[in-house]
């Protein structure tokens, strides 16, 4: 085609009349497109609401693959925080840049920061031996020969030569991490070239748990001084023989005591004649002779419900006695009030509840006569935590407790004589309750004994 500017004049009036026919055309085009155009959206609002109602697919209709993702990005719950890993504050830098060009060989300097890469790991170092020399002067003038006096109680007790920070460790390790003493005594060689003998840490955890005594006796006291307090008694070996730990424990305080009797005096003697809580225990006849109130453990009855469930599958009347009693119990546990005339009402009635479904079976042979008369025996002890909302439904705070305990023995075994049992209590009770509030085990054992060591020191000779 002809540049513009050389066509003649009647030659460019008949570009713009040709220009002008193809416009009207193009018009009358779109026109005729539109109007299709709409005749469609009429016919596909009709289908829509014949198929599925509503402006949009039917419920049939899957979504595509796309939707589906929009869908659930907009329904989907925000976290509170992250969870990516997080970047460690670095405690040293390395830089890596290449320093000159691997094409022509030319010098590379500056450039800017293309990524990181974090790497962790423990420094592999020796033990840190300190030997403290403590040189005599003689004063030139007076003769009088002069020694400085250390004052090491920040660092070690007494003449050990073990520090306290490595001490903390060492019981750390065997009470809160169950470690095995042999186990402990490899690692420290391993990991610090510290050769330490089966004895001495056997002697630095003695040392420990005797300068806790202070300590674990303000547990006991804790114990003794609260509202509800929790027991239970498990299995454990010294030197061969078997006995028993009791745990009494409370929301943020364990004491731990071994004994070889399972008798009641224990509990008596640990509470004390004065305790005025509420115990939660479970039904051992033990502690029976506390005068105090008692709470009996529901956890443990609804698991001997369901075992006399298990043991008649096809006795109809034990499993809708079974499913009254456990109804009851549900029922008090949703009961609430801040009245305390209505929460002894509602005891009473939960009470009178449980009687009129044992009462039936006390004195027959039927399966449930044996948890009937649990119930007849126990009533008052069953339903305290209605009347009182401080006090828990179940000793599952007791079971907790000793469940390290449990682990240890069949890790250990146990104990070999009466001062390793006394040690190991008096550490599960201070590490134990130290890890239940929530606090740094390893630096509050360090402060214990730092501010043992700062008492004795002070005392007079």
């Amino acid at each position: 085609m002809s540049r513009l500017d050389e066509l003649s004049r009647d030659q460019l009036i008949d570009v713009a009349l040709k220009q002008r026919d193809i416009i009207v055309k193009q018009e009358q085009a779109i026109n005729g497109l539109t109007e299709r155009v709409g005749t469609l959206e009429a016919e596909l609002e009709t289908l829509r609401s014949q198929m599925g109602g509503g402006g949009g697919a039917p419920e049939w209709v899957k979504p595509n693959r796309k939707e589906r993702r929009e869908q659930e990005r907009s329904e989907r719950k925000k976290r509170k925080k992250s969870f990516t890993r997080r970047r460690e504050t670095p405690t040293e830098t390395v830089k890596h840049a290449v320093e000159t060009c691997p094409d022509c060989g030319r010098s590379l300097t500056g450039g800017w920061l293309h990524h990181v890469r974090q790497v962790i790991e423990i420094p592999q170092t020796p033990v840190r031996i300190i030997e403290h020399q403590v040189f005599a002067r003689r004063c030139g003038v007076c003769g009088r020969v002069h020694i400085p006096k250390l004052d090491l109680s920040k660092d070690v007790l007494g003449r050990h030569r073990v520090g306290v920070r490595l001490m903390s460790l060492i019981a750390k390790l065997h009470i809160e991490c169950r470690v095995p003493l042999e186990t402990i005594r490899n690692s420290l060689e391993t990991l610090y070239s510290l050769r330490l003998s089966k004895g001495e840490l056997s002697e630095i955890l003695h040392t420990v748990a005797k300068r806790g005594e202070g300590e674990c006796s303000k547990l006991l006291a804790d114990v003794r001084g609260s509202p509800v307090a929790h027991a239970d008694e498990t299995g454990w070996r010294e030197d061969g023989l078997n006995g028993y730990i009791w745990s009494f424990s409370t929301p943020k305080t364990r004491y731990f005591v071994y004994n070889r009797s399972r008798a009641g005096d224990i509990p008596k003697e640990v509470l004390g004649e004065e305790f005025g809580g509420v115990l939660v225990c479970d039904f051992y006849y033990a502690y029976n002779v506390l005068l105090t109130r008692r709470q009996r453990c529901w956890a443990h009855f609804l698991r001997d419900l369901q075992k006399l469930k298990d043991d008649h599958p096809d006795d109809a009347e034990v499993a809708k006695w079974v499913d009254q009693v456990v109804g009851v119990y549900r029922r008090a546990k949703r009961f609430r009030s801040n009245k305390l005339e209505e929460r002894i009402a509602n005891k009473v009635v939960f009470e009178e509840e449980a009687l009129g479904l044992a009462l039936p079976y006390v004195k027959t042979d039927m399966p449930q006569h044996v948890l009937a008369e649990r119930i007849e025996r126990f009533l008052p002890e069953l339903f305290v935590f209605v009347e009182n909302p401080l006090v828990p439904s179940s000793n599952n705070a007791a079971e907790r407790s000793v469940r390290p305990s449990v682990i240890a023995r069949k890790i250990s075994g146990g104990t070999r004589s009466a001062k390793g049992s006394a040690t190991k209590m008096t550490l599960m009770s201070l590490f134990g309750t130290w890890k239940l509030r929530g606090l740094n085990t390893l630096e509050v054992c360090r402060q214990m004994l730092i501010n043992s060591q700062q008492i004795i020191t002070a005392q007079p000779a």
